[in-house]
């Protein structure tokens, strides 16, 4: 998953502020804002991110996990 900041103009249509490169066409969600100034972030949050992504996208960590992933009936 990934953020991309963006304008929305009247008609609709999404303009991304940054670019953007994908192996396959994906799903998105829009969130509008209130307004046109960018929202404040948590910048340690967003500089933490790749750094704990290490950790998170591991196969143990999938594992220690499992328990919780809701189970697929066949």
């Amino acid at each position: 998953m990934i953020s991309v900041r963006a304008t929305i103009d009247p008609n609709g249509e999404v303009h991304l502020l940054e670019k953007v490169e994908l192996q396959s066409s994906c799903a998105a969600i829009v969130t509008i804002l209130d307004s046109d100034e960018p929202p404040i972030f948590n910048e340690t949050a967003l500089l933490s991110e790749a750094a704990l992504a290490v950790d998170w996208n591991r196969p143990e960590e999938d594992e220690a996990w499992r328990h919780l992933q809701q189970e697929k009936s066949s």
